[in-house]
């Protein structure tokens, strides 16, 4: 146990932000660079090195928190970054973006607020990379065989790196002119700067991973023809259908999913656009869709200068407090105020979007909306309750609706959908044909980072023991009928 009344005389502290109206004016990551090296051991020394840790199973990762937590409070980096790699590719990323459950599960947040779990995390593997910690992990000897991996997003390289490392000669394809997925194009810049990614992927190719940008599998290359060329395919394309909104002028110019919208801005920080063709500059922004990706549209839209930023979710405004039907030590859904929405807006819950209206030129210029109550399981509109909003630019971020089957992967490989429209897969990650097997949100839903970056461990595993015929050593896996604490 790090400190023994660190519980009781350290009250929580996390990441200090620049100030709003400078961080406006630029697209860096929001905290203040170093902040949390003044106070992070204190705060690692809060844990309480429970009995029982509940931050484990809170986790699909099954981070060993505790042990490095101990580490950090007594400043030894070197070890705490070997704990924390030990079952995870990238903290970096996960430090960074996850919403962490691991601190909805900690014991001390029962009655007081939890360690500040992932701020530690990140303090640790940021320490590991200024103090050459991590380093390339390049396998003893290779096994001969091949596997091919299909998406670049955190379970793609997790996966990866894991077969890599045990000896297999892996290449990554990823449609996109960058490897990232989502991490690269959805994830704005000011919550995650891309040199991050960089590194990750140079530590990759000197392990021996190859990349292939630009390759949409189904499309510029046939996924049959792939198949034959590896001795096994590893499917972690994403659930990237994003959910329409079919409502009456849906047609109009300025309507866009978010994923149209965001990636424009992050390919101007790559320098590939001067300007977005999509911006927010001068417009009255709606933002429909309440989660993670209507709040990056909320801070895009800031930093692009709009003229007004409202966002719109039909759901009712969550509690402040653990509501009582989502007891600890399960991940609770209450109101969350993240840095995009600390920088202005307006956000406007339990409202539905009943039309768009335009100008003449076919641009959308009003949104029309309605409050609801949810009754007898829909949303039923409130009489006398319509009103209209100024809407120049609207983004629809409400969510994604399973993998992509436009582009001929499903169909070229014969692989089977389970009722959702997810890729099916058994409890080894095996879809129904041999050989190929399908991690992250393309077998189960849009979902966190951690689980990508565990899904994809997890199938590494299983197609390391399917490649080799003898049971892998690579680390124990999480099963996709598992159900950790996390969401």
């Amino acid at each position: 146990m790090a400190d023994p009344k660190g519980f009781l005389t350290t009250p929580r502290e996390t990441a200090p932000t620049r100030p709003v109206e400078e961080r406006k004016q630029d697209w860096n990551e929001v905290y203040v660079p170093g902040g949390l090296l003044p106070i992070i051991t204190k705060q690692a020394g809060r844990c309480m090195d429970c009995g029982i840790p509940f931050c484990h199973n809170g986790c699909p990762l099954g981070n060993l928190i505790p042990e490095w937590n101990d580490y950090a409070y007594r400043e030894d980096w070197t070890e705490a970054s070997e704990r924390l790699h030990a079952t995870n590719n990238f903290p970096e990323f996960t430090g960074r973006l996850c919403p962490a459950p691991c601190e909805s599960a900690c014991v001390l947040g029962i009655n007081q607020p939890p360690v500040t779990i992932k701020n530690v995390e990140v303090t640790i593997v940021d320490k590991a990379w200024d103090n050459g910690d991590v380093t390339p992990q390049p396998p003893e000897r290779l096994s001969g065989k091949t596997v091919a991996v299909i998406g670049s997003g955190p379970a793609g390289l997790a996966a990866a790196q894991q077969l890599t490392r045990a000896g297999h000669t892996v290449a990554v394809y990823e449609r996109a002119d960058r490897i990232g997925g989502l991490l690269r194009y959805g994830i704005p810049e000011f919550k995650m700067e891309k040199r991050h990614i960089n590194r990750r992927i140079e530590q990759m190719r000197a392990e021996g991973t190859k990349f292939r940008t630009g390759v949409q599998i189904g499309t510029d290359l046939d996924a049959a023809k792939l198949a034959k060329r590896y001795d096994a395919v590893v499917v972690t394309a994403g659930a990237t259908v994003s959910r329409d909104l079919p409502v009456e002028g849906r047609e109009l110019n300025g309507i866009h999913f978010a994923m149209e919208y965001l990636p424009l801005a992050n390919k101007v920080q790559e320098g590939d656009f001067v300007a977005p063709p999509i911006t927010a500059e001068g417009k009255h922004v709606v933002v429909i869709g309440g989660g993670d990706t209507g709040a990056d549209c909320v801070g895009t839209a800031h930093r692009q200068g709009a003229a007004s930023v409202t966002q719109l979710e039909i759901m009712p405004r969550p509690s402040d407090e653990r509501p009582g039907h989502q007891p600890w030590p399960t991940m609770p859904a209450v109101y969350k105020v993240t840095s995009a929405h600390e920088e202005g807006g307006e956000r406007v819950y339990a409202v539905n979007t009943v039309r768009f209206t335009g100008d003449a030129e076919g641009n959308v210029k009003e949104l029309h909306l309605v409050e609801v109550v949810f009754q007898d399981g829909k949303f039923v509109p409130q009489e006398g309750t319509e009103r209209v909003i100024p809407a120049e630019l609207v983004t629809l971020a409400m969510g994604f609706t399973g993998t992509d089957q436009s582009n001929g992967l499903v169909e070229q490989l014969g692989l089977a959908l389970d009722a959702r429209g997810n890729i099916a897969r058994d409890a080894d990650y095996a879809t129904n044909v041999d050989g190929v097997f399908v991690a992250g949100d393309a077998g189960r839903g849009q979902s966190l980072i951690v689980w990508a970056i565990a899904e994809g461990r997890s199938a590494a595993r299983a197609v390391d023991t399917y490649l080799t015929g003898v049971a892998s050593a690579l680390p124990a896996p999480i099963r996709p009928t598992d159900r950790p604490l996390a969401v």
